[in-house]
């Protein structure tokens, strides 16, 4: 037997698709029927729930309302009349409800006022039973759950900002979340974890974002994230699943094609799988890791001027590494796991021995057998990154035994061990989810940064040193601010008028524009002018509409930059030395 209230209800909302003036929608539009996303679930669990205590609710107050309209009942003038049906509704309407008015619309007789007692221990009954099921609806966990999504998903529409779907909220999708939200960015976030999701109601974010406990590997929990809503600008996939990271990266080609999308992978194989679908952004920590001690190993210079450049802005100056010239390296760790860390060390021609813990039985290279002693002593540098802390730990700590000289970079799986591993103070430490928030963040925040440091990568050790002695030079040791502009009339209309007019060069964009003689503390990283990338352009070069500038200035500096390419008087001022007009608050509102 179907239930009578669901069928009511779907007559109610849902017009037949082929109905007239009802037009089908296209596949893969936010209309199309197609695994649609279901918005009225804990209405239907109410309807499916609650059927038989509403059946029970109706029944006692149809048959009391029967009863008094056949009972007769005592007329003023002597005869007798049963209570009307609108009489009789009206009574057990307020009787039953607890409210009493009297005995409407005459004093009642003995044979009703029978029937009205039976009848209001049938209705308490009735009550009782019924709210003692909606109490069990309410705790059930399939209607929470249900009403837990229908809020989620009117949040997630209520959105009036751009936004992006944080998919995982570990510990690097909780690092990122924390950075976009200071930066201003909107976020909603869908992790598998309820924990993780109770974890994030208490973190003092700026903007609310909506988060739901879903099976990140599903569509429909894209869907609900708002994968179809205009307003998602992108989607990150950072699940410590390299699976769930693969399903996000189809279902988005799949359903909405284009969109950018960031996904964390592991594993090689799941990076290559990946790349079909749209060629998504895909970060591997290893990988990143690898590249970073390849890096540090061979231009230390440029290692440290990329560290200073991606750190929040006014962080000092970190130390310039100093890398063993050559020698033999120890990586322990599967070869799966440490491959991208193996190839990135024999790329700048290091000899490397791996040592797999699974086979160091009968290999005799445990941390307390004496090959692996033998190793770490003839050895420059270990690569601590076992599949478990305490067993990288143990062969960290039998390599300084063997070898108080050795380098050490120490691989971190869990974060809980963070106080293990500061007491056992590696050279250099690789915690996996920080390595993916930062090059995340990296890539979504100033992606011509990012664009700026691989290509910086490519450069020499001297290139890199000299770059990094110029740059401190003019912004200081705290870490500048790095921004980009677009010459053209939005970011920069002053300087287009004056270009129309004959040439400028970046040079001259340089000086104050409150005192001439003096120069902003800022510096041009990179120059793109169609497909041509030009990497610290000289300050003499001529500057045109349409070119990008990657720019790194001390604080305060952008908005004196800005300023200039802003205000014609301003500008006219940097390039001739002409009086400036500006008033009082204006240089205190750009100064």
């Amino acid at each position: 037997m179907g239930n009578p209230l669901l069928t009511f209800w779907h007559m109610l909302v849902e017009p037949r698709p082929d109905e007239p003036g009802q037009p089908l929608p296209e596949p893969g539009s936010p209309e199309s029927p197609v695994r649609a996303v279901p918005a009225t679930g804990a209405i239907f669990l109410v309807l499916r729930r609650m059927r038989v205590p509403f059946i029970v609710l109706i029944l006692v107050f149809s048959i009391s309302v029967l009863g008094l309209t056949l009972i007769p009942g005592e007329q003023p003038d002597g005869g007798t009349e049963p209570m009307s049906f609108f009489d009789a509704f009206y009574f057990m309407s307020y009787t039953a409800t607890t409210i009493g008015f009297g005995e409407i619309p005459y004093p009642l007789t003995i044979d009703q006022r029978l029937w009205v007692t039976f009848s209001i221990y049938l209705a308490v009954i009735g009550w009782a039973y019924a709210i003692g099921m909606l109490l069990s609806l309410l705790q059930d966990r399939a209607f929470r759950k249900a009403v837990e999504t229908q809020r989620f998903a009117r949040q997630v529409a209520r959105i009036p900002d751009p936004f992006l779907a944080l998919v995982g909220y570990g510990e690097a999708g909780a690092l990122v979340a924390r950075t976009l939200d200071a930066r201003g960015r909107r976020l909603v976030v869908v992790d598998r974890s309820q924990d993780r999701i109770d974890a994030l109601a208490l973190e003092s974010l700026r903007a609310d974002a909506p988060a739901l406990s879903a099976n990140t590997r599903d569509p429909d929990t894209l869907m609900l994230a708002g994968l179809t809503n205009p307003r998602c600008e992108g989607v990150l996939a950072l699940t410590d699943d390299d699976e769930s990271n693969l399903a996000v990266v189809q279902a988005v080609h799949l359903i909405r094609p284009g969109l950018p999308v960031v996904a964390r992978a592991e594993k090689p194989t799941t990076c290559r799988r990946m790349q079909p679908f749209g060629e998504p952004t895909v970060v591997n920590p290893y990988d990143a890791f690898g590249d970073r001690l390849r890096v540090a190993l061979r231009t230390p210079s440029l290692a440290q001027l990329v560290d200073w450049l991606i750190l929040p802005p006014g962080t000092p100056l970190p130390p310039r590494t100093d890398p063993p010239e050559s020698g033999a390296w120890v990586v322990v760790g599967a070869m799966r796991a440490v491959a991208e860390v193996v190839d990135d060390l024999q790329a700048v021609g290091v000899r490397v021995t791996v040592v797999d813990p699974a086979a160091a039985a009968s290999e005799g290279t445990g941390p307390e057998d004496q090959g692996f002693a033998h190793l770490a002593a003839d050895a420059v540098g270990i690569v601590g990154a076992a599949d478990r802390d305490t067993l990288t730990v143990s062969y960290v700590d039998a390599a300084r035994r063997a070898n108080p000289s050795i380098v050490v970079v120490a691989r971190q799986e869990s974060p809980a061990n963070d106080a293990l591993f500061a007491a056992l103070a590696p050279d250099v430490l690789l915690v996996p989810s920080e390595v993916v928030a930062r090059e995340v963040l990296e890539r979504l925040s100033n992606p011509h940064l990012w664009q700026f440091l691989q290509s910086a990568k490519e450069q020499s050790e001297a290139w890199a040193a000299q770059t990094l002695d110029e740059l401190v030079a003019r912004v200081g040791e705290p870490s500048p601010t790095v921004w980009e502009v677009l010459i053209d009339e939005v970011q920069a209309p002053a300087l287009c008028r004056s270009l129309a007019a004959g040439p400028v060069t970046l040079g001259q964009l340089m000086a104050s524009p409150w005192v001439r003689s003096e120069r902003l503390g800022l510096m041009a990283l990179m120059l793109e002018r169609g497909p041509e990338r030009i990497l610290v352009p000289d300050e003499s070069l001529e500057v045109a509409v349409g070119d990008m500038l990657l720019m790194a200035g001390a604080s305060g500096t952008q908005r004196a930059w800005d300023a200039t390419l802003y205000e014609d008087d301003l500008l006219a001022y940097v390039m001739s030395g002409e009086a400036v007009s500006t008033s009082w608050w204006g240089r205190r509102l750009f100064g």
